[in-house]
């Protein structure tokens, strides 16, 4: 009966956790089609604020400033998150390889603030060095956000590569490959599902940033939680709900992809191991 009865509590409170969650985000979805202007009132069915949404260029510019720098920076996120991955589990112990892996994973347990501030600063003091100078724009936040977003993508492609079994690539090797080449044929598609895990964690944390592209942006580049945030201050207009709404569509549609190619790929490991046993 005791088991029961914490069985049952157990459910309810994970009923209550995904109400809590999931709850908020599902009345702002509905809200979206609501056809008054208070966000709060529902007064029929209509999706006319998606046209608005459409309409507003300023709107729409912001989100394209930021679909741009968030696939480019998870794209560098992940090439250098996995060259930072390799040497801290591949490399054998050298001098300053423990201060390395510190300085890699620093954003990761600094505040949005003190991250956002010490790159601007140290914009504005070497920009006229390297050309970037008072015009911070597109540049100046892929820099920022490729920074922060780059610990995230090591820590999941760094876990991957520690789990992975090193005979694979020393079998390789003896076989007369190059480590060059037993990192794309055999080491890559191994790690493949942890650098989409990492490309799809930096797009999704750079789409969202506010904090740090504040801090770094000009005024010829304003991103969209910029935007979002500037808006909402004045009100909560049904634009915001029906831009929410394709978001959390999109970014749903992209998990759902990267779930199935990472299934994918585990069920054709599975196959792979299951033909070597049998062969073997």
């Amino acid at each position: 009966m005791n088991g029961r009865g914490n069985s049952g509590f157990t459910k309810a409170m994970l009923v209550l956790g995904f109400v809590f969650l999931y709850a908020p985000i599902l009345s702002l979805m509905v809200y979206s089609f609501n056809e008054s202007r208070l966000v709060t009132v529902w007064s029929g069915f209509s999706v006319k604020w998606y046209g608005e949404l459409f309409r507003d260029q300023q709107m729409m510019d912001a989100a394209w400033v930021s679909i741009q720098v968030a696939f480019w920076t998870a794209c560098a996120s992940v090439v250098l998150g996995t060259m930072a991955a390799m040497v801290m589990t591949r490399f054998r112990q050298f001098p300053g390889k423990t201060l390395f892996g510190g300085l890699i994973t620093a954003p990761l347990v600094m505040p949005e603030v003190i991250t956002g501030l010490s790159i601007l600063l140290l914009f504005v003091s070497i920009g006229p060095v390297i050309g970037i100078g008072g015009q911070r724009g597109m540049l100046t936040i892929w820099i920022a956000h490729v920074t922060f977003c780059m610990a995230f993508v090591t820590v999941v492609i760094s876990s991957r590569l520690g789990e992975l079994d090193r005979s694979l690539e020393e079998a390789a090797m003896d076989l007369g490959a190059n480590r060059l080449k037993v990192f794309f044929v055999i080491t890559l598609p191994i790690i493949a599902p942890a650098l989409i895990s990492g490309w799809l964690l930096a797009f999704t944390l750079s789409l969202d940033d506010l904090v740090i592209a504040s801090f770094v942006t000009g005024p010829s580049s304003t991103t969209l939680p910029m935007k979002v945030f500037s808006s909402v201050r004045l009100g909560v207009s049904p634009k915001i709900n029906a831009l929410a709404t394709l978001m959390i569509a999109a970014v749903s549609a992209a998990a759902v992809i990267g779930w199935w190619v990472m299934h994918r790929e585990e069920r054709k490991r599975q196959r792979d191991a299951q033909l070597a046993l049998q062969k073997g």
